[in-house]
């Protein structure tokens, strides 16, 4: 326990540094001392509102959602059973893009506040839709929840293809968003979407309990007092609130769900007590260093994080497979 802690503190002052680093770094170069006073709204104007009014709800955005997709990996994770599930194994991620492109081609919706509520809407009727696919006469299990939601994925995928080639402007404004992004996300986002991320991020990690018992086997479950159907139906809602409002808010991210929780568990094994907290520090380090790396190395202008995130992760996820480093659940 002891070695664990000490680590969940090492990640803690990790998170911080990342955080400093997100303020303090961008595609546009500011002195640190210039950055100091820009916070305390001093200083030139210009370097004020970069600081104050892009840098900070940037990092905010960040922060909230890379613990939100950290969380909703791991429980993905421990809900099939497979260390390499992914958000889109449920067809969240999908889910979200088919209500933007519904937003835009039907509705005429061209901001990413306005179709922000119709990717949150898409994601959620696209997890009911997995789960009442997967349900059987004895109720849902990993195998099926699996395979219904990739058969919800190819759906989906064929319906935002089609939107999107009838009508080129939708085309046009999904290239934006499917990419993923912190940059130029209007600050009210976070704040509409906030009280989804809490609920989420609660209500996870009050599961860790039960979800070290589901991960014992049904039977084993049941006689240890969880209650099997409630704890999954509760951690889909978990994964959907959180996945939801994050693709929802950045676009869809790859691998932050896939990666971090996978090398948590190299560390702390598979108990949900360490691998959720874990997962909700370390999903933000990754991912503000992956944002503060694109607007390092295309300085004047930036990568997105979503681009960064799926040349790092897979490099990274390649060589932990290699490395077989693989842990079971």
């Amino acid at each position: 326990m002891g070695k664990r802690l000490a680590g969940l503190l090492l990640v803690v002052v990790l998170l911080l540094i990342t955080v400093a680093l997100s303020i303090a770094v961008g595609s546009r170069v500011i002195p640190l001392g210039d950055v100091l006073a820009a916070l305390g709204g001093g200083g030139d104007p210009d370097d004020v509102l970069t600081v104050r009014e892009l840098r900070i709800p940037r990092t905010l955005l960040g922060l909230i959602a890379g613990a939100a997709l950290g969380l909703s990996g791991a429980l993905m994770q421990t809900l099939t059973r497979n260390p390499l599930a992914d958000p889109g194994i449920f067809g969240v991620n999908l889910g979200a893009a088919a209500g933007v492109v519904l937003a835009i081609t039907i509705f005429g919706v061209t901001s990413p506040a306005g179709y922000v509520w119709f990717a949150f809407a898409g994601s959620v009727l696209a997890m009911l839709v997995v789960y009442s696919a997967s349900a059987g006469r004895g109720g849902t299990n990993p195998a099926r929840l699996a395979l219904a939601g990739v058969a919800v994925q190819f759906a989906l995928a064929g319906v935002v293809q089609a939107l999107q080639l009838a009508d080129r402007g939708a085309l046009d404004q999904m290239r934006f968003w499917v990419v993923g992004s912190l940059a130029n996300r209007e600050a009210g986002t976070l704040w509409k979407l906030a009280p989804f991320f809490a609920a989420g991020i609660a209500l996870s990690l009050l599961l860790a309990h039960s979800l070290n018992a589901l991960a014992l086997g049904d039977d084993t479950a049941r006689a240890l007092g969880a209650g099997v159907a409630g704890t999954r139906v509760l951690a889909l809602v978990a994964v959907t609130v959180l996945c939801g409002a994050a693709t929802a808010a950045c676009g869809p991210l790859a691998f932050v769900g896939l990666m971090v929780p996978h090398l948590v568990r190299a560390f702390t094994g598979p108990d949900q007590r360490w691998v959720l907290p874990y997962s909700m520090l370390l999903a933000p380090v990754v991912l503000l260093g992956a944002d503060v790396l694109g607007r390092v190395l295309a300085r004047p202008g930036e990568l997105q994080v979503g681009i960064v995130m799926d040349v790092i992760g897979g490099i990274v996820f390649i060589a932990i497979v290699r490395a077989r480093r693989v842990v079971h659940l």
